[in-house]
C-alpha cells in the first residue's frame, strides 16, 4: 500500500473527489506505558525502545511515500515520534493542540486497578459512559468535540493531501470512530499498540473510508 491519495472517486464506495488521507501514528513507548499506567497530559519522554519504535515507524512511512505534512500532539512523546518521521521525510513538524491526549486528571500515572480502587463509583460510571470524566479530568465526550474539530480543520487545511498525524490512543480512536460512523464502544474495545499505524481517508463530500488499523508490522519484536 502506498500513502499517495487516489485522484478520483473511491471506486465501489461511491465517494467523490480526492480524500485527505491521514496516516494515524501512535507514539512510541514511554516509562508509563511500560507499567500500563494512565498517561494523559503528563509529559514523559520516549524510552530507548520507544525511540527505536519511532524510527521503525518513520522508515515505514518514508517507504510509503507521498506524504505532504506531519502534524503532532504537543506532548513530548508524540513530538519525538513525529521528529523521527521528519528525519526520514525531510518535512517540518507542525504542532496541533487538538491532537493532545485525554486529560485523565487525578488518575494520571495510576494503573487501571489503582484508579478503580481509588474511585470505585466514578470508575464504574466512567467505563459505562463517555460523558463521565475522571476526577479533575476530561470525559471522552469532551475529548471527542476537540478531536472532531481538529480532524475537520486538517481536512480543510489539506484537501486531497496525505498527512501523518502523530497522536495518542484516545484521539486516534476518536478519529477512527468518526470515520467508521461507529458507536462509543470502539473507545473501549479497540486496541492500538505503541507505534501502530492506522490509515483513514476523509472525502470532501463527507464520506470516509478506513484502510488500515493497528498495523505494527514495522515494529521489531513485541510492540508493547
Amino acid at each position: 500500500m502506498t500513502a499517495s491519495t487516489p485522484s478520483g472517486s473511491a471506486a465501489w464506495t461511491g465517494q467523490k473527489g480526492a480524500p485527505t488521507r491521514m496516516l494515524l501514528l501512535r507514539h512510541g513507548q514511554t516509562p508509563l506505558s511500560v507499567e500500563k499506567r494512565y498517561s494523559g497530559l503528563g509529559d514523559p519522554a520516549l524510552t530507548e525502545r520507544g525511540e527505536a519504535q519511532a524510527a521503525s515507524a518513520a522508515e515505514r512511512i518514508g517507504a510509503l511515500g507521498g506524504v505532504d505534512a506531519i502534524l503532532t500532539s504537543p506532548l513530548l512523546r508524540a513530538r519525538q515520534t513525529a521528529e523521527a518521521v521528519a528525519a526520514v521525510t525531510g518535512l517540518p513538524v507542525e504542532v496541533r493542540d487538538g491532537l493532545i491526549e485525554t486529560d485523565f486528571g487525578e488518575w494520571e500515572g495510576l494503573t487501571f486497578v489503582e484508579a478503580r480502587e481509588r474511585d470505585p463509583e466514578v470508575f464504574a460510571r466512567w467505563l459505562g459512559s463517555t460523558e463521565v470524566a475522571p476526577p479533575g479530568g476530561e470525559s471522552f465526550a469532551e475529548a471527542g468535540v476537540r478531536v472532531a474539530a481538529e480532524r475537520a480543520k486538517i481536512v480543510a487545511d489539506f484537501p486531497g493531501r496525505t498527512v501523518v498525524v502523530v497522536s495518542h490512543v484516545t484521539p486516534i480512536k476518536l478519529i477512527l470512530q468518526e470515520a467508521l460512523a461507529s458507536g462509543s464502544s470502539i473507545l473501549y474495545r479497540l486496541h492500538l499498540d505503541l507505534a501502530s499505524l492506522c490509515i483513514a481517508d476523509f472525502f470532501p463530500d463527507g464520506g470516509a473510508s478506513v484502510r488500515l488499523v493497528n498495523d505494527t508490522s514495522h515494529v521489531p519484536g513485541d510492540p508493547s
